[in-house]
Parts: C-alpha cells; structure tokens; sequence
C-alpha cells in the first residue's frame, strides 16, 4: 500500500507542475508584447529626454539635471536610503530622474524642471516620444526660440507652463488639438501675433495665462466658448480692440484681468453675467464710456480696477451692492457726480482696504460715513472737485495708511481727529482752502513719513508736537498763512528729507538746534521773516538762493548770505538801525520812482517817437530815458564783443551797469519784421504778469524806433544746453544740483500752466531756454512764442518750438495746449540726466521697443562723465526718469499735467522696484509701446 500510495501522490505533484508551467507560458506568452512595449516605450523616452538635455546651450550647467543619466549610479547601495532630491541618484530608469513623474507602467506622464537654470530652445524636444505625458512644467527658465508646432502631439496633456522664458514667434495654431489640456500658461514671454481664434477649441481650459507678452491684435470671439474657463490674464500685452460681449458667456470666470493693454470701446453690459467673479482688472487701458450698472451684479467681487482710463459720467449707484470689495480703484478717468455711499452704508464695507477715486471730476462733499469703513489702509481722492470740510469721523480709520485729498477745494479746519491715526504714513491735505491752525494732535501720528499741507490758507504757529514725528521725510508746509517761531522741538526730526517753509510769515531765527538734522538734503525758507544765523549743516549753508531770499535778514555761511556779526548783545542796536534805515531807503526808492514814472510819461508826450520804457523793480531809480542810454554806452551801441548769444529773435549782451549791477540785455533783430514785434510784445506781455523764482525776471524793456530790447537778470551758469556740451562744466552739475533743477523747471510749468490764469503755454521748453544762475538755479526764460489759452475758445495758432522738444503730434495739428509743454519737458528730464539729448534712445526705443527698453540697463544711458549717484539719490533719479518718459507718451491726454509731475517730484518717494539700482532696466520704467512711433 505504501508504494502504491507514493506512486499516486508523485503522479498528482506530477500533473500539479506540468499545470503551472503551463498556466506561466501562457502568460508570458500574452505579457511579452506589452512588457516588451514598457520597455521599449521608457528606452525611448529617455533617449528623447537625454536628447533634449544635449541640445541645451550649457546641459551640464544644471546642477538640477545631472541625475538625467543612462548610468547607474555609483555606490547604488550607499545612495539607496537617499532621499529624491538627491540629484546625483540616476541612471537606469527615468523614472529616478530629478523632475520626472512616471505611471505605474514606467511611462513619464509628468515633466517638472521649472526654475532650473536651463538655456535653449524647444527644438530638440520630442514631444511624440512622450504619448502619456500630462504634465509639461518649463517655467522661469531661459528657453527662446519659438514654440514648436509639434508640441500638439501632447494629445494627453492637461497642464502647459511655459512662462517666465525667451520664447518668441507666435502661438501655434495647432494648439487646438491639445483638447484636453486645462492649464495654459504662456506669460512673461517675446510671443507676438494675435491669439489664435483655434484657442476657442480648448473647451477644457480653466486658467488662461498670456499676460506680460507682446501680443497684438483683439481678444477672439471664440473665447467665449472656454465656459470652464476660470481665470483669464491677458493683461501688459498689445492688445487692441474692443471687449467681445462674449466674454459675458465666461459664467465660471473668477479672475479677469486685462489691466495695461490698448484695449479700446466700452465695457460691455454681459460683464454682468460673471456672477462669480473675484478679480476685474482693466485699468490702464483705453476704455471710454459710463461703467455699466450691470457691474453692480458681481457680488462676489473682491477687486474692481478701472482706473486710468476715459470713462465719463456717474460713479453708478449698484456699485453699493458690492460688499465684498477690499480693493476698489477708479482714478485717472473723467469721471463726475458725487461718491455713492457704498452698500447703502458704508458702515457695510467691512472689508474695504483701498479706496482710490483721484484725478477724475468728483464733486460734492465727504460723506462722514466714510468714517465707517473702518477697514481703509488706503484713501485717495486727491485731485477732483470735492468741496466742503473734512469729517471728523475718518479719525476712526484705525489701519490708514494713506491719506489723499490735494487738490481739491476743500475748506474748513484739519479736524483734531487725524491725530487719532496711529497707523498713518503718508498724509497730503495740499492745495485746498483748508484753515485754521496745525493741530497740535498731528503729533500722535508717530508713523507719519510725509505730511504736505502746502498752499492752503493755514494760520497759527507751527506746532512743537510735529517734533514728536520722528520717521517724517517730507514736511512741507508753504504758501500758507503760518506765524510766529520756529520750534526749537523740530529739531527731533532725525530722519526728515525735505523742509518747506517757504511763503508763510514766520518770524524770529532758525533754532541752533536744527545743526543736528544731518539728514535734510532739501530746505526751503524763503518769503518769511525770519532773521539771525543759518544752522551749520549743509542742507543750510548749500542752500540755492531763492530757498533763502525774501527774509528780514539771514545770515551765515552760504554765498547768497552776509556774515554774521561776531558777538552778542552788542550787535543788536546796529541791526535794529540797519533795518530802520533799510526801510526808510526803500521808502524814498519807492518815491523816487513814482516821480520817475510821472517824468517819464512827459517824455513820452513831447517825444512820441522816442523812447517807451518800464521799469519794474525798485533797484533802479532812474527814468526810462536815461535807463536806454546807459545800457546803449555800455554795450557800445551793441557791440558785438559783448553779444553772448544769439537767438531766432535777437542777441543777448552782457551789460555792466554804473550802479555795478550785472544784467541781460535782449536785443531783438532790427531787420525782424512782425516775428520779431510779437515775440517782443507776447515777452513784455507775459513775463509783466508772472512772478516765480525759476521764471527769469524781467527788469524793464525798451521800444524804440530803430530797436527795442529786454532787460533780465543775469544768470551767471548760462543755458543748460552750454553746459551739458562743456565736459567740465558738467561735471560741475552733480546729481542733487540736476534733481533740482529738474524740480524747478517742473514748478514753473506748473505754475505757468495752473496759477496762472488764463493758463500760459510756453512753446518751447528747450535745454537752451533753461538758465542756470550762479547757485544752479533753473529758469525758464524766452517767452516770445508763449500765448495764452481762453477756455472754451480755439487756441489754434502758428507752428512754435525747437526742433527735437517740440510734442510729435504739432505736425499735424496747431492746436495749443499744455500737452506740449509737458512733452518737451520730458525730453529736456531726460537730457539732464543723460547728458545729451535722448534723441537717438528714444527713435530706437521707438522702433523695437520691447527688445530694446528690456536690454537696456538705466545706468548705462546715466550722463558717464558723473561718478554713479549715491544711494540717497538712486532712487530720485529712477523716479525722474520714469516721470519722464510718462511725459512722452504718444496719447497727449494720458501724459500727466504739470501739476502732478511737480507733485511727485516735491516727494519723490521711493521706487516701488525690488531690484538694485544697477539692474533695472528701461522696461521697468515705462510702457515702451507708449512712445511715439
């Protein structure tokens, strides 16, 4: 039995194994093709991979790639417990490969190298060797070159980032086929061309990203068709046209931006239909009409932006409905009517941060529930035509940072409760009809960094308290009504920039105290009457002239000053007697010259024919006759030896008068026919009614009938243009003296464009129209072709300025505005800081602006013959710059008003950019497509 029994139990083994080798080569049998397909699918995957590697510029460079080896690694059992971010582990199978996702076959289905330091192009990149790839991450690299057609072989791919690269050319039209792709993004690219209107096909997409691009051309229709579509940026592109009202059908769309393209037309009522959305961005864009009501039905949003557009009308009244808003800007268009209470009550706008409604047409009064939005960081409503008093109630904005009402006409007093502010940086309150005193309270705003409350009717004396502000920069409280001392406690004010004290009625003497400011750079205490020493710093002793003139008597170690007197006490009846007799000289010089005048108005009746003269300031107490005849045997009837320049209109001579005084004679051509009268007549016209320290003064003129001549100031320095073409002189004009004198010449457009009334247009802003005095003090002068501008009239007239200043749009329109003027005091900016005239940087910014302005460096196009400016006055010289060139915008309108260029320049805060001095290239400054082409 036993044998038997064995027999059996080997014969059944026997069966059991023959049954199992059978059942394992059929399954082999069936397997082998597909595994031998695996295999073969990863060989060629990593030979397409390894392949591309190569075909980079510098493929060993990347640290990040040296994993992407056909070599097993070496000590493979030393480096097993290493984790994947080892990148030295490779070899073998891809799939260990630093950035290579793979599928449980072994196939890669995901490629991930973003930020890798990788250079080179796609060309090599064999997108049919990855059939399952679905993921394809290459962003922030430096590929360029164009994107391959092929790439549409990815049929499986659902994730595109090609961003932050090189790549130019256009975006394949055989994109389309990627249908199952839902992310796309393509920005911070050179791509050019149109969005293809194949991207319509894309219907699985859900972000959209082609912003900061070179795009041209309008938005498809077609992308009305993504309705799975939730983000879409097209934003910093050169997108032109209208808004499609296809955009409406975008029904899941969370974030729309299209902010700083040329889009152009109105906004279309079926943004309305975007029920959730977040984010609408579409400032900085071309955009006229009224802002729909329709926007009043995105409940949802967080962020609304239209500003700096040409949107006209009403604020409309759904956009109370808002109440999720933290972000809502409108500024720079032409919008009117009064601020609509947002929700019905602002007390709802819990989450409000940033209300930014300035430069449009505003009117009406502040409404004191603005006060219940008490999470405001930022309020700016600078620039309208608000009227009334400032409520009280903003003093429980608790988080403000910002506050902006200039220019306005706002009245009243500055309420106590501003004081209660304690997060408050930046507080501009300047040209309104603000009076009463300073409170006192201001001092509690102990973040306070600029207060500017300049050209306002404020009385009173300074507050000591503002002494408590120890992070000021900026103080600038001129062209008010201010009385009394200076506090000896300002002196605290360890980090203050800029001090404006200029045109107030202060008394007394300048603290000693104030020596301890060592970081002022910028004073300003002219049109007082303040007397005594000047403090030992050099804010003080190389202070220009006009910062210290029209004063009782300053003195100290500035060139402009007299010594001090040495001693105490002693020297105090002397300077009491010098102004009692100062005042009587003044006096009888007054007199004088009355009686001058009634002389000179009989010469003028017994001798028609002659001599016409006006004499304006009581320097000179002669008659006009005797004044003529003086200069004439000075100059030696107009001797050519003592001609310093020669104009369109006439010579300049340098002319020494008996009395010692140095001054400017303008002769105008003999020969010059009606040119010469008008220029003539527009100078005596213009420069009788103007009065500001950087317009040239105008001491009297001559008509006669063989001639008829100016007399000015002398300025000492002579044109802007002599010296930046004398390689020593300029390098005499330092960076502080350049900054300020483009301050100065921005303060005198300004007040010619905006005090004066009706507003002077000069013409011709020229670097040869630009006089320096002895302190580099910058002046306007010429005036021949200036003309008035009369609201609501034509101001069409003749051709005016110098060839290379003048605004592009002159040749083809005479119309006059102050457009112009703003235009060539851009390119005259621009050639102070460069030292030339930006002529050529401009044609080749015009002519390839974006490859250009991004490979530029701003240092580079910096006047060479100056050392580097310190680091205090890096970032004053990027803002001029880039003030500048929003100056030549191509659109005269969206240039800014000579009002806000010397706005900003009185601060000149910081430059928002991030990057060094040394790195910061055109692009970063401006649009370049804006300039004119």
């Amino acid at each position: 039995m036993e044998p038997l029994l064995k027999m059996l139990i080997t014969k059944k083994i026997g069966r059991l194994v023959l049954f199992t080798s059978v059942i394992i080569t059929i399954i082999i049998i069936f397997l082998a093709p597909s595994f031998s397909e695996a295999i073969a699918q990863e060989g060629k995957e990593m030979e397409a991979l390894l392949k591309w590697k190569d075909g980079l510029d510098s493929p060993t460079d990347s640290v990040l790639l040296r994993s992407w080896s056909p070599l097993p690694p070496q000590n493979s059992s030393s480096s097993s417990t290493n984790s994947s971010y080892n990148f030295n582990i490779g070899g073998g199978s891809p799939c260990k490969w630093f950035g290579i996702t793979c599928n449980k076959a072994g196939s890669v289905v995901g490629i991930n190298v973003s930020s890798s330091h990788l250079q080179g192009t796609l060309d090599n990149f064999s997108f049919s060797s990855f059939p399952n790839l679905l993921t394809l991450d290459l962003y922030n690299n430096s590929l360029y070159g164009g994107i391959p057609s092929h790439i549409s072989e990815l049929s499986r791919l659902t994730y595109l980032d090609l961003g932050r690269n090189h790549l130019s050319g256009y975006i394949p039209s055989g994109i389309r086929l990627l249908t199952s792709l839902e992310y796309l993004f393509l920005d911070g690219n050179e791509i050019s061309g149109s969005i293809p209107q194949e991207i319509g096909q894309l219907k699985s997409l859900v972000k959209l990203v082609l912003e900061k691009t070179h795009l041209t051309g309008s938005i498809p229709v077609s992308i009305g068709n993504l309705t799975m579509l939730t983000t879409l940026s097209l934003g910093e592109n050169n997108i032109s046209g209208c808004i499609p009202q296809e955009i409406g059908q975008l029904r899941s769309l969370d974030v729309l931006s299209l902010y700083a393209t040329q889009v152009t037309g109105s906004i279309p009522v079926s943004i309305g239909n975007l029920s959730i959305l977040t984010m609408l961005n579409l400032g900085r864009n071309h955009i006229n009409g009224y802002i729909p009501q329709e926007v009043g039905q995105l409940e949802s949003l967080v962020s609304l932006s239209f500003d700096d557009n040409y949107l006209v009308g009403s604020i409309p009244a759904s956009i109370g409905k808002l109440k999720n808003l933290t972000f809502l800007s409108l500024a720079d268009n032409y919008l009117n009517g009064s601020i609509p209470q947002l929700t019905g009550n602002w007390g709802q706008c819990h989450k409000l941060t940033l209300l930014n409604l300035s430069n449009n047409k505003i009117s009406g009064e502040l409404h004191p529930g603005l006060g219940k939005a008490t999470e405001l960081r930022v309020l700016d409503l600078s620039s309208n035509l608000l009227e009334g008093k400032i409520p009280n109630e903003l003093g429980r904005l608790k988080f403000l940072f910002k506050l902006s009402l200039n220019n306005n006409t706002i009245s009243g007093q500055v309420p106590a409760e501003i004081g209660l502010l304690s997060n408050l940086e930046i507080l501009e309150l300047a040209s309104n009809k603000l009076n009463g005193s300073i409170p006192v309270h201001l001092g509690q705003c102990s973040k306070l960094r600029h207060l500017n409350l300049r050209m306002n009717r404020l009385s009173g004396n300074v507050p000591f308290q503002i002494g408590r502000l120890e992070s000021l920069l900026t103080l600038d409280v001129s062209h008010n009504f201010l009385a009394g001392g200076l506090p000896e406690e300002l002196h605290n004010l360890q980090m203050l920039v800029t001090f404006n004290l200029s045109h107030n009625m202060l008394s007394g003497s300048i603290p000693s105290k104030f020596k301890e400011m060592e970081s002022l750079s910028s004073i300003d205490v002219s049109s007082n009457q303040l007397y005594g020493p000047l403090p030992d710093i050099k804010a003080f002793t190389e202070a220009p002239a006009a910062a210290l003139q029209n004063n009782k008597g300053l003195c100290g170690n500035n060139t402009s000053l007299k010594p001090c007197p040495v001693g105490g006490k002693k020297n105090t009846i002397p300077v009491v007697i010098s102004v009692i007799v100062s005042t009587i000289i003044v006096l009888l010089i007054i007199a004088g010259i009355l009686f001058s005048r009634q002389k000179g108005e009989k010469i003028v009746d017994e001798q028609p024919k002659e001599i016409k003269t006006e004499i304006f300031f009581v320097a000179w107490n002669h008659d006009g006759k005797r004044v003529h005849e003086e200069i004439v045997e000075a100059t030696e009837n107009f001797d050519p030896k003592y001609c310093i320049g020669v104009g369109g209109n006439g010579s300049v001579y340098k002319t020494l008068l008996s009395t010692g005084q140095v001054v400017a004679v303008k002769k105008f051509h003999e020969n010059g026919g009606r040119a010469s009268k008008e220029a003539f007549d527009s100078e005596t016209s213009m420069l009788t009614k103007v009065r500001h320290r950087n317009i040239i003064k105008l001491f009297g003129f001559c008509s006669h009938t063989r001639y008829s001549f100016l007399v000015y100031e002398f300025m000492e320095r002579g044109s802007l243009f002599k010296i930046l073409r004398d390689n020593v002189k300029a390098k005499e004009l330092e960076w502080t003296t350049r900054v300020n004198s483009v301050k100065g010449l921005a303060n005198a457009i300004s007040y010619l464009h905006h005090a004066c009334c009706p507003a002077i247009v000069h013409r011709d802003i020229s670097s040869k129209n630009v006089l320096l005095d002895a302190e580099y003090e910058a002046c306007i002068s010429d005036f021949g072709s200036a003309i008035n501008l009369h609201p609501g009239s034509s101001n069409w007239t003749s051709f005016a300025g110098t060839f290379g200043y003048s605004a592009p749009e002159l040749s083809y329109t005479m119309e006059a505005n102050e457009k112009s003027d703003v235009y060539s005091f851009g390119i005259v900016t621009l050639e102070v800081i460069m030292g030339k005239h930006p002529g050529d940087l401009i044609s080749s910014l015009s002519t390839s602006p974006l490859a250009v302005a991004d490979q530029i460096l701003l240092k580079d196009v910096l006047d060479e013959r100056l050392s580097p400016p310190w680091k205090h006055l890096e970032d004053q010289v990027v803002c001029i710059a880039e003030i500048a060139f929003s100056c030549l915008h191509q659109i005269p309108q969206l240039r800014p008003t000579m009002k806000q260029v010397s706005q900003k320049l009185s601060i000149l805060l910081p430059s928002p950019s991030s990057e060094p001095f040394h790195a910061i290239t055109l692009e970063k400054l401006f649009d370049p497509e804006t300039l004119i082409h």
